[in-house]
Order: C-alpha cells, then sequence, then structure tokens
C-alpha cells in the first residue's frame, strides 16, 4: 500500500512525553499509510538520544538560530520537515498530541476527501471540557463581545475576531501537500504561530479550511494544551501556569495509561 501522509512531529526536550507520543502513534497507525519525520529542535538532551534509537522515524537534527523565538523554532521546525515530503498528505501534530484510536488517521484522511475544496482540516482547539465550562465560555464570550461594542473598540483580544482569527492548530493539521506546494506556502510566518499565515493565504485562495469540534476529535486524539512550555518552565514567564498545567498532564496520562505505554519499548522498533 502507497504511503499517502507524512506526519511532521518537532521535539524539544520532553523525553517521556515523546516516547508516549510516538509509541501511542505507532500502536494506533497502520504506517503503510504514514511516513512519520521528527524534527529535533537543538534538545541536546535524552530526547535526542531517544529518537536516533527509533527504528520507524525519519529524524532531522535541526540546529537552534541564535535570537529565533520559541514560536519561530517551532514553525521552522516544521517547514524543515515540509521541504522532504512527498505525499499527497502532510499532517502536524506535537509530541503533546496523544493518538487513542486506530481510526484516527482514516477519519482525518476521510474529511479532506470529501470535497475538492477542501485544503485542510484539523482544530482551532482540542480539549476534553465539561459542558457546563464550554457553556460558560461561551457566555463570556458574548458579554466581551456585547462590552467592546459598546465601547466601541474594533482592537481586542477575542478569538476569532479580526487578528485573532481561528486557523488550524499545528497540534492536529492535516493539509494537501499540493496546494502547499503550488502557493509556495510554509508554517513560518514572520512572529506568527505555526500554520496561521499559511491558513489565511488558502482562506484567500478560495480553499475551504474544514474545523472538526473537539466533541468529534476527542474520540481520536488528546492533546495537552502547553505540555511543551509546563515541562520546560524557562520558556513560561507564569509559574502559576506551570503548576495548574502539571497537575492537568498528570491526569491526562493517567487516561491514556503512560505508564504502561512507556514500559513498551517494542514500540520504537
Amino acid at each position: 500500500m502507497k504511503q499517502e501522509v507524512t506526519i511532521l512531529i518537532p521535539n524539544y526536550k520532553t523525553l517521556d512525553l515523546t516516547k508516549l507520543c510516538l509509541r501511542l502513534l505507532r500502536k494506533n497507525t497502520d504506517l503503510s499509510l504514514a511516513k512519520v519525520i521528527v524534527i529535533d529542535n537543538d534538545s541536546q538532551d535524552d530526547s535526542l538520544t531517544y529518537l536516533r534509537t527509533v527504528k520507524w522515524i525519519e529524524l532531522i537534527e535541526r540546529k537552534a538560530i541564535p535570537g529565533e523565538s520559541p514560536v519561530q523554532s517551532h514553525a521552522r521546525a516544521l517547514d524543515d520537515a515540509l521541504e522532504r515530503v512527498t505525499t499527497p498528505y502532510v499532517l502536524s501534530i506535537h509530541t503533546d498530541t496523544l493518538l487513542k484510536n486506530p481510526n484516527w488517521l482514516p477519519f482525518l484522511l476521510e474529511q479532506i476527501k470529501r470535497r475538492p475544496e477542501v485544503a485542510g482540516v484539523g482544530s482551532w482547539k482540542l480539549e476534553n471540557k465539561s459542558a457546563w465550562r464550554i457553556a460558560l465560555k461561551t457566555v463570556e464570550r458574548y458579554i466581551q463581545l456585547a462590552y467592546y461594542k459598546l465601547i466601541q473598540k474594533n482592537r481586542h483580544p477575542i478569538e476569532g475576531i479580526g487578528k485573532n482569527y481561528y486557523y488550524l492548530r499545528s497540534h492536529c493539521a492535516l493539509y494537501k501537500t499540493a496546494l502547499l506546494k503550488q502557493f509556495n506556502l510554509h508554517f513560518a510566518g514572520g512572529d506568527m504561530v505555526a500554520g496561521k499565515d499559511m491558513h489565511k493565504q488558502l482562506i484567500e485562495a478560495g480553499y475551504d479550511m474544514v474545523f472538526l469540534s473537539s466533541e468529534v476529535l476527542i474520540k481520536y486524539v488528546e492533546h495537552i494544551n502547553h505540555a511543551t512550555t509546563v515541562l520546560n518552565p524557562k520558556l513560561s514567564r507564569d509559574k502559576k501556569s506551570v503548576v495548574k498545567g502539571l497537575k492537568r498532564i498528570e491526569k491526562s496520562l493517567a487516561r491514556m495509561n503512560a505508564p504502561f505505554i512507556l514500559q513498551d519499548a517494542s514500540l520504537d522498533l
């Protein structure tokens, strides 16, 4: 069977999380359909040593560029791997994107193949929130919109509006490779988050970008938001968010039966 997708995964100093991500991917993915490229972002630690032992991935050892931000480093890592993609589709995920359903890849491929005008499929946020928390967030958003309208303020941080437009985030974003090549698109766009500028350019070119709801995608994929930042506190200025993040990560890892997966080194072969 010919490979259809190349999966791109940047890594930076998250040994156990990287192991878990790759082993769950191996466990739940038909590799006759997918090629996997991992880009190490100059970790210089045990996570890189581990990646060198994984037999079924292609590893890019990227050197950091002096002065680049974590956002730029992540996006440029994806672009380094994108240059090597020859499959019809390309998918970006993070090391904190955990694949838990063997049908995850066929499901995503089905979504992008439905209509020729679809250029990308993925999500804005992938969170396992309760119904009441979602409802509270919705109410909060309406209040914020009403307030800014009342004071006639057009520039504000509300998601989905103006420069804060929604885009397929690189924690799970599947694209048609031919379109990225045709329009010479890249994950990096100045200081923008990976994929944001690319999303906008595809929309402006007349293509559709399909957002899958968390309620649907969470059946196949779990994303531990900001895990790389939490596990590398020097990347974050907010100590409280790091403490909260560690608790959130512990809960997610428990749901994924992480200790058992981390003991199964056969998944690296």
